[in-house]
């Protein structure tokens, strides 16, 4: 799986824009001048709103192979040629950022890069930046394209919504089915599998087995992608036939099975009875007290890797 730093770098955090506007100041435009080094003039566009349509990696798709989504979501107007104010989904806001120029076409602001790829008074493209020692990463972390348009050319030019721009389409789900065939040529192996958008349900069909999704929000960040890319339960199984704490990962198919993947805090020496000991109550109890439904990403069921904590006690509590 992809780990927490690339995915801190492309999750919808409203620390993750920056601003541009057009190179030279409107002359006609009094309040206007034109900017040194070939730097965009915000004042062009001061004060006009733009909504995020299209997020997508230059494959020109919304997922990358492990599952990773990106969802447009983010509102933006400048202010000055020096401060952006950019909406946040999650605090349902718009909250003020100032701009720093870098280079070239390369702005900054909330500790993030961005390269303006375009500008018009009608619609904006960013393209996400991630520097490693002061460079430019030549990545999947600097692969991100960022559409915004506004509300006039939404509906009198192109004639639709908002809403409908942000859909998923054909070609994203055909993606999702390439990835679906390739995972399913080894279902119980965590590197072909990916992270389902809607994740692994385990449903209780018995009083004797609880399950919790655990929140797993980024603590540092406050990334709600997590809670799909890295899906985390605890199962507690009551009149178990002993007492007993187990933490590991699995891979649920896309037909519900479970194929037991790492286990952990188990020395080498005891990994083979610790691995049979998991299977068994994966069989006995999971199997028989659990509804289990397949993780799936644009309704397409696959399989996906979730991490476990089962607790078994012998009597109640």
């Amino acid at each position: 799986m992809i780990n927490r730093l690339f995915l801190a770098l492309l999750s919808g955090s409203f620390l993750v824009l920056s601003g541009c506007g057009n190179r030279e100041g409107d002359k006609n435009d009094p309040g206007n001048t034109t900017m040194p080094d070939g730097r965009y003039d915000f004042n062009t566009i001061k004060d006009i709103t733009f909504y995020e349509a299209k997020r997508k990696f230059a494959s020109g798709l919304i997922f990358n192979e492990s599952g990773f989504q990106q969802e447009p979501s983010w509102e933006i107007r400048f202010r000055s040629n020096d401060t952006v104010e950019v909406y946040s989904p999650d605090e349902d806001k718009m909250f003020p950022f100032y701009i720093t120029y870098d280079h070239g076409q390369v702005y900054n602001f909330a500790k993030n890069y961005f390269r303006i790829m375009h500008v018009s008074k009608d619609s904006l493209v960013f393209q996400r930046l991630h520097l490693k020692r002061k460079e430019i990463s030549k990545g999947i972390e600097s692969d991100v394209h960022m559409t915004f348009y506004t509300d006039a050319y939404i509906t009198k030019k192109l004639k639709t919504t908002l809403e409908e721009l942000r859909k998923p389409l054909p070609k994203d789900s055909a993606y999702i089915r390439e990835l679906t065939a390739k995972a399913q040529r080894n279902p119980g192996n965590a590197d072909s599998a990916f992270a389902a958008r809607s994740p692994v349900a385990f449903t209780p069909v018995s009083d004797m087995i609880k399950v919790e999704k655990k929140d797993n929000t980024d603590p540092v960040m406050g990334l709600t992608a997590y809670d799909y890319m890295f899906p985390r339960y605890r199962i507690e199984i009551s009149k178990a036939y002993k007492d007993f704490g187990y933490e590991f990962s699995v891979v649920v198919d896309e037909n519900g099975k479970i194929h037991l993947g790492k286990i952990d805090n188990v020395i080498p020496e005891q990994m083979a009875s610790r691995r049979k000991t998991i299977q068994a109550i994966i069989d006995v109890y999971f199997y028989n007290l659990l509804k289990i439904s397949p993780g799936t990403s644009l309704g397409i069921p696959h399989p996906s890797e979730v991490k476990i904590v089962a607790v078994g006690k012998t009597t109640k509590k």
